[in-house]
């Protein structure tokens, strides 16, 4: 279902941002899933990382040059969680509808804990930026139902 039907096939160049303590290349497989279904889609990773919950390096990676940027993790409430406030008074402009959106779509999957998801998306310097929870379950939603279907049309409107 896609109000905006748009035929051509163009590719986003994007990067794909893990923020975790832990999680290393070969365990990141919520970042490694969001790389598989951007290039499945038709899209460039112009750029990865696995970024420590810490406000500076997570906004330091803001400035990477794509057009679109999707983080993973640190969205919670946890004391770590720092994603959402490292990048939240950044944003120039909201897509409140996303967040929404997600934690509606969440709630169908899993209940009331959705309501702890502090998903948000926006933009940043002409650049789209989307943050996501890191479970891979919470990503493989975000990216197959919201990120996708949009991507193309949202970074278009970007361009003018």
């Amino acid at each position: 279902m896609q109000p905006h039907s748009d035929d051509r096939q163009i590719s986003v160049s994007c990067a794909v941002i893990t923020v975790s303590d832990t999680r290393t290349r070969e365990t990141d497989r919520s970042g490694q899933l969001i790389q598989q279904l951007l290039e499945q889609s038709g899209h460039t990773i112009a750029h990865y990382a696995i970024v420590p919950d810490e406000p500076d390096q997570i906004r330091a990676q803001l400035d990477i040059n794509a057009e679109a940027i999707i983080l993973s993790g640190g969205t919670g409430i946890a004391p770590r969680d720092t994603t959402y406030d490292a990048i939240e008074q950044l944003l120039e402009k909201t897509l409140p509808g996303f967040g929404e959106i997600f934690r509606s779509l969440s709630y169908a999957e899993i209940g009331s804990r959705a309501m702890a998801s502090r998903a948000i998306a926006g933009i940043y310097s002409g650049k789209l930026i989307f943050s996501l929870p890191g479970s891979s379950n919470a990503v493989k939603l975000a990216v197959e139902k919201l990120v996708l279907p949009e991507l193309v049309h949202l970074v278009t409107l970007l361009k003018g």
